[in-house]
């Protein structure tokens, strides 16, 4: 975040301790880190962290996902070095391998354009609370959608490297903020056939290149713009983001295998309809100083 002066050390440990929680918890469940990032400061008071500050926080959540799925990525390396080696690219853990790959291509040319191309980003319409209520709804529609349409009949050993791209390229999506990265990823994966569980799996898997490109390129811009007070805040973010990104995932993981999306499509819906009001009632929201 970008401290204020007045706002001590204490005061800014404690903010950041509530964005790790805040970015635990929204991180791998279907409901936008992003926006909540945005959204759960502003209305406390605080301003908009920005963007490079939730970036670095979020590599919490990677800490977190490297840690729980060590075993999964230890069996992709041995099955592209066996691939490599064999010539033989159509084991399960080879075609993972490529499907992370070719998946994360998608939102990596998006940023670079975004970074590049859109100087005002940080600060544009897209970003606003509005913007975040109505994408928050719409995608919200589209994960009911595929919640009622998705066969639900593909597992993780039948991926294709067709399937990274599909939900790579939905998971650049989630560079606007409110649409989410998992429930992106999970929407796509679900139109596609995956059962919810196994979605949900290639959804944190597939995450891992990107949050981390993304957490390590805004380091030293998040750094900089903490320098008042030094590391330690943004230390205790990415902590409290790791401990509670684990505990997310493992519930989330178990909660697909016997349920369905749908209370995180009421979620987003009550979720958006909640900011729309917000903002009516109280226009000045939407112009909180950073």
């Amino acid at each position: 975040m970008t401290p204020a002066p007045d706002v001590s050390l204490l005061e800014a440990c404690w903010r950041s301790l509530v964005l790790g929680i805040v970015q635990g918890i929204t991180e791998f469940l279907p409901i936008s880190s992003t926006a909540h990032l945005k959204v759960v400061p502003v209305l406390l008071g605080w301003g908009d962290p920005g963007v490079a500050v939730t970036a670095v926080i979020q590599l919490g959540s990677i800490v977190a996902v490297l840690a729980y799925f060590r075993q999964d990525l230890q069996q992709v390396v041995a099955g592209i070095g066996r691939a490599l080696r064999d010539g033989d690219w159509r084991h399960p853990d080879a075609r993972l391998g490529i499907a992370m790959a070719v998946g994360t291509l998608p939102i990596v040319i998006a940023g670079l354009a975004i970074k590049l191309l859109w100087p005002g980003y940080e600060t544009s319409p897209i970003r606003s609370l509005t913007s975040i209520a109505i994408v928050s709804i719409v995608m919200a529609l589209l994960l009911a959608l595929a919640e009622r349409l998705g066969s639900r009949r593909r597992q993780l050993d039948d991926v294709e490297g067709r399937d990274g791209l599909l939900v790579g390229l939905a998971q650049a999506l989630a560079l606007v903020p409110g649409v989410s990265r998992s429930g992106s990823t999970l929407t796509a994966a679900l139109f596609d056939g995956w059962e919810r569980a196994d979605a949900a799996r290639f959804s944190f898997l597939l995450g891992i290149p990107s949050i981390t490109l993304a957490g390590l390129v805004e380091l030293k811009g998040a750094l900089k713009e903490g320098a008042a007070y030094g590391p330690l805040p943004l230390a205790l973010g990415v902590v409290a983001a790791a401990v509670v990104s684990w505990l997310a995932i493992a519930w989330l993981l178990r909660f697909l295998q016997t349920r369905t999306t749908w209370p995180f499509v009421i979620y987003r819906l009550l979720f958006g309809a909640l900011l729309l009001g917000l903002v009516a009632g109280s226009p000045t929201l939407e112009a909180v100083p950073r």
